[in-house]
C-alpha cells in the first residue's frame, strides 16, 4: 500500500471517529429526543447503554484495522475497517424510524456526516480487500 493510500485512510479514520464521537455521545445523553420505533414495528430499537458500548465496539475494530494495515496484516486491516465502517452505516437505522427527518439540523448533519464516513471507510475496506488480496501463485503477497 502506497504512504498516500494510508496517509488518506488516516486521515479518514480521524474524520470518522471525531463526527462518531459527536454522534454517538448526542444519541446516548440525548437518548429521547431521537425517534424511537413504534412498538410491533419490527425495527430494533436498542437501550441507551447499548448505544453508547456499540462506540467502543466498533472503534476497537477501527484502531485494529489500522494496527494491522501498518503491520501488513492487509487481509485483517480490510475485514476490521468493514467492521469499524459499520459505526457510521447503523445510522441508516434512524431513517427507519418515522420523524427522523424531522430532528434539528445539526442532528441529522452528524447523523448524516456518520453515515458517508461509514460508506467511504467500507468503500476503502473493499479497496483495500480487492487491491491487496494474494495471488493464487504466492499466497501472501499483494497483487
Amino acid at each position: 500500500m502506497t504512504s498516500s493510500a494510508f496517509r488518506t485512510l488516516v486521515l479518514l479514520m480521524a474524520v470518522a471517529f471525531v463526527v462518531s464521537v459527536v454522534h454517538y455521545v448526542d444519541n446516548t445523553v440525548n437518548y429521547g429526543d431521537f425517534p424511537q420505533p413504534e412498538p410491533g414495528s419490527g425495527v430494533p430499537n436498542p437501550p441507551r447503554w447499548l448505544v453508547g458500548a456499540a462506540w467502543f465496539f466498533f472503534t476497537a475494530f477501527g484502531v485494529l484495522g489500522l494496527w494491522w494495515l501498518a503491520h501488513g496484516r492487509t487481509a485483517w486491516a480490510a475485514v476490521a475497517i468493514a467492521a469499524y465502517s459499520g459505526s457510521g452505516l447503523v445510522g441508516f437505522a434512524h431513517y427507519a424510524v418515522p420523524g427522523a427527518t424531522d430532528m434539528v439540523w445539526w442532528r441529522q448533519a452528524h447523523v448524516i456526516a456518520d453515515i458517508i464516513c461509514g460508506v467511504l471507510l467500507f468503500g476503502f475496506a473493499l479497496w483495500l480487500a480487492l487491491r491487496f488480496r494474494p495471488s493464487p501463485a504466492s499466497p501472501g503477497t499483494a497483487r
